[in-house]
């Protein structure tokens, strides 16, 4: 079986990979029946001597490879026919947007498995990007946060090597005695966690955080329930609010009456409560003045959030009395920092940690007749239809949602 390592060609351009070179080259000593070939670009973290160097061949030309492995959606002219594909293509929501992209690849008897469901039989996600968006959107609050007040300039994480770099940078610092709030306990949220402790943040129970002050800069991280809570007051789980979400609403505001940094990591369900409202946003005690919302959801559950921003300028304002888009220098502006693409930023270490998971959990399941399923589960498109996992997709298809 022949795979090929695709262009990314969605603009602006994507530099992460699914396959950095030495797990190629690892790939083919474990599975001597595999080829892997790398359609040549200038874009890549990884660029075409580095495959080169471990005896991938380079080409212009992949129409004979039989899975393409990609990043981002792949423009509609693009796609060659009756091949199998992996890539983000931003459809199992329904996105408006790339509607033509899911029925183009009906159209040309594509395989679609798209990254985002790919998953163990426990529904657990196996191939992410989520940790380091959770790093690089961390990163980006506290660069946020002095560009706002106007007390310090970190570099952009674009222009830093690694991980350990960017700790390097938020070190230099030193910040007052703010208060950083972390919504979600998940990949995301877990990877700001690791640059809030590694720049030497304290975390402190949100009881404490909610409750006392302190002479140093802390954080907390809160789950479902610290920031939802019941309509009738009992106190569950958090499964309750997963299957019964309109059950529940917003608790957040006690944490924007005391936090000056709102990191966003969380997962959003359909149906669950608003984080916070535009009319929250308005309320005297809304405190927050730098939110990074890196779940990255339009006009959804953080009211300042009206668009998703970019590397290239990433930071723009919401100003809480109109609900209007302004210069986030603005006294009554929130600073909002929704990078939709933050693991671009930091392009190898999320193409290494993405790559090794693909090695042990995807390429597998060719050899082995697929035998846990990973495959069958994230197979979206077979024989020109809708597999039977994805077939809610038919009627956003048709055009009729």
């Amino acid at each position: 079986m022949k795979f090929a390592i695709i262009k990314e060609r969605k603009n602006p351009p994507d530099r992460r990979v699914v396959l950095p070179p030495q797990a190629c080259k690892n790939l083919l000593k474990t599975f001597p029946e595999m080829e892997i070939k790398v359609e040549s670009s200038d874009n890549r973290a990884f660029n075409n001597d580095t495959y080169r160097e471990v005896g991938i061949e380079i080409s212009n030309n992949v129409k004979d490879c039989d899975v393409m492995l990609g990043v981002k959606e792949v423009p509609i002219d693009a796609l060659i026919p009756n091949k199998k594909y992996f890539f983000f293509s931003h459809t199992i929501k329904k996105q408006p947007y790339n509607r033509d992209l899911l029925k183009a690849i009906l159209e040309k008897n594509i395989e679609l498995y798209d990254h985002e469901v790919i998953t163990n039989q426990k529904g657990i996600r196996l191939v992410a990007f989520g940790r380091y968006a959770g790093i690089v959107g961390a990163y980006n609050s506290i660069r946020t946060y002095g560009k706002k007040t106007k007390s310090f300039n970190l570099p952009k994480a674009e222009v830093l090597h690694d991980q350990e770099d960017l700790i390097a940078e938020l070190k230099k610092i030193t910040l007052p005695n703010i208060k950083i709030v972390l919504t979600g306990k998940g990949r995301v949220s877990n990877g700001s966690k690791e640059m809030l402790d590694g720049m030497g943040t304290k975390e402190v129970s949100f009881e404490d955080y909610l409750n006392k002050n302190f002479n140093e800069v802390v954080y907390t991280q809160i789950d479902v329930l610290e920031y939802n809570k019941r309509k009738d007051g009992k106190v569950i789980d958090m499964f309750d609010f997963f299957n019964n979400p309109s059950d529940y609403e917003g608790d957040f505001m006690r944490f924007a009456k005391v936090s000056d940094i709102y990191i966003a990591g969380h997962f959003y369900g359909t149906g669950a409560p608003y984080i916070f409202t535009r009319e929250d946003a308005k309320n005297p005690d809304f405190r927050i003045k730098v939110v990074a919302d890196i779940s990255c959801d339009i006009d959804g559950p953080v009211a300042s959030t009206l668009r998703a921003s970019t590397i290239a300028d990433p930071i723009y304002g919401y100003n809480v009395t109109n609900e209007t888009e302004t210069n986030f220098l603005n006294e009554n502006a929130i600073a909002v920092m929704a990078v939709d693409n933050l693991p671009n930023e930091l392009p190898k270490d999320a193409s290494l940690g993405f790559g090794e998971n693909f090695v042990n959990y995807v390429i597998p399941a060719f050899f082995n007749g697929d035998k846990d399923g990973i495959l069958e589960r994230g197979r979206m498109t077979h024989n020109g239809k809708l597999t039977r996992n994805f077939a809610y997709l038919q009627d956003y298809i048709d055009g009729k949602e």
